[in-house]
């Protein structure tokens, strides 16, 4: 990745809003509305499908609180009603929907975990429940009369499961439908959304166009890949970086990353300037150690979500874990597939050539001769999943990055 100087016509959008963003549709619409001088009214919205934030999340929060800094009017919208619906963008089969307790306690999470990003005193927090309730069951059948089958199933998700033939349950096609209404309820000059999301949020330029409005403007932004640098950052690959995560565990898994993936969370989640890191690839180009430039972005990260303070004890505490039994600045790296099931640690240390066999690999755990991340291996029985990255020792010399997949 490279962070190379915009064109003049590209320089009509601020870098700072630019950055990272994968498209801005459409351009010359927000260019001119920035012309203005006026406040944007911006959202994005996050359905409450799970309790914890992770640092995937925050490739939009992070934007939010750009455009926010630069004197835009901010929306934090929790999806509580959408939810409910269950989000079909990117799936291949129906999500099941959550309970309305599910939602409430989720959403309570979001509102403590976001204001570690956003200004509270300058955050507008919105549920979609507020209109889509009073909306009644009449106005959501005038709503779905806005729009017809074939063109629900242009969305990519719903034409490859057509095609398959596969379940689409009929209140999926709502989905898009209540997001775009979104827009119309809260009159959003810009939406903001991952890449998945493109059509929801033309969905809502079309709403807006329906309802007499000015269509929004819209900013799509890259779905991070979590810690394996291969899936979407998600629980469920446990491949994620929790925002309320342990600054330890924060620090280590933002140094078990690969050197390449830190070009891209440098982008999308450190706020340091686009200057700063067109410098720093620089250097390392010229030689200077990637290593230094993954303490930075590990130091801003765990900061932010959990002080200056957490982030020194974390650094220390991985320097002494690490430096203390001589681990090489450059091991290499073994990547396994370790299946559903996950990969059985003996199998691990075998297929990463750190042991000549399985039955060599459990003795060598037995024996105290076996470290995980820097810290003594004692189960023989740990499996690791796919998502996990880890720096395995057998011995005094022989070490490899492993990442699971």
């Amino acid at each position: 990745m490279k962070y190379q100087d915009v064109t003049s016509t590209e320089a009509q959008i601020p870098e700072e809003i630019r950055r990272g963003a994968d498209e801005i549709l459409p351009e010359a619409e927000l260019a001119e509305r920035l012309r203005q001088g006026k406040p944007l009214r911006v959202k994005a919205g996050f359905d409450p499908t799970a309790p914890d934030l992770h640092l995937g999340h925050t490739v939009l929060l992070n934007k939010l609180k750009t455009l926010q800094d630069l004197g835009h009017d901010v929306i934090f919208l929790i999806g509580d009603f959408t939810g409910l619906i269950g989000d079909p963008a990117g799936r291949n089969a129906t999500r099941p929907p959550l309970t309305p307790e599910q939602i409430a306690a989720n959403a309570a999470t979001y509102r403590t975990q976001v204001f570690r990003i956003l200004d509270p005193e300058r955050t507008t927090v919105a549920f979609n429940s507020t209109w889509m309730h009073p909306l009644g069951a009449a106005g959501i059948i005038r709503l779905a009369a806005t729009h017809t089958v074939a063109r629900m199933l242009e969305r990519d998700d719903f034409a490859r499961r057509y095609q398959a033939e596969q379940p689409i349950a009929l209140h999926e096609f709502l989905y898009p439908l209540v997001q775009g209404y979104d827009s119309v309820a809260l009159q959003a000059d810009l939406e903001l959304g991952g890449t998945d999301q493109k059509f929801n949020l033309l969905m809502g330029r079309e709403l807006q166009k329906h309802h007499g409005q000015k269509p929004q403007c819209i900013l799509t932004m890259p779905l991070l890949e979590g810690t394996d640098g291969v899936h979407k950052m998600s629980k469920s690959m446990n491949n994620y970086i929790a925002i309320d995560e342990a600054p330890r565990e924060q620090f280590g898994k933002l140094m078990s990353i690969s050197d390449t993936l830190m070009w891209r969370y440098l982008e999308l989640l450190s706020f340091a300037p686009l200057a700063t890191l067109r410098q720093w690839q620089r250097e390392v180009e010229a030689g200077r150690n990637p290593r230094d430039v993954k303490v930075a972005l590990a130091q801003e990260i765990v900061a932010r979500f959990h002080g200056q303070a957490a982030a020194q004890e974390a650094l220390a505490d991985f320097e002494a874990r690490f430096r203390g039994h001589a681990i090489p600045e450059d091991i290499p790296e073994v990547v396994l597939e370790a299946g559903p099931a996950g990969l059985p640690i003996a199998q691990v240390l075998k297929q990463a050539g750190l042991t000549a066999s399985t039955s060599e690999a459990l003795r060598m755990i037995a024996a105290g001769g076996v470290r995980a991340d820097g810290a003594r291996l004692e189960d023989k029985g740990l499996t690791l999943a796919a998502g996990t990255t880890v720096v395995l020792q057998v011995g005094k010399r022989k070490f490899v990055r492993v990442v699971c997949r």
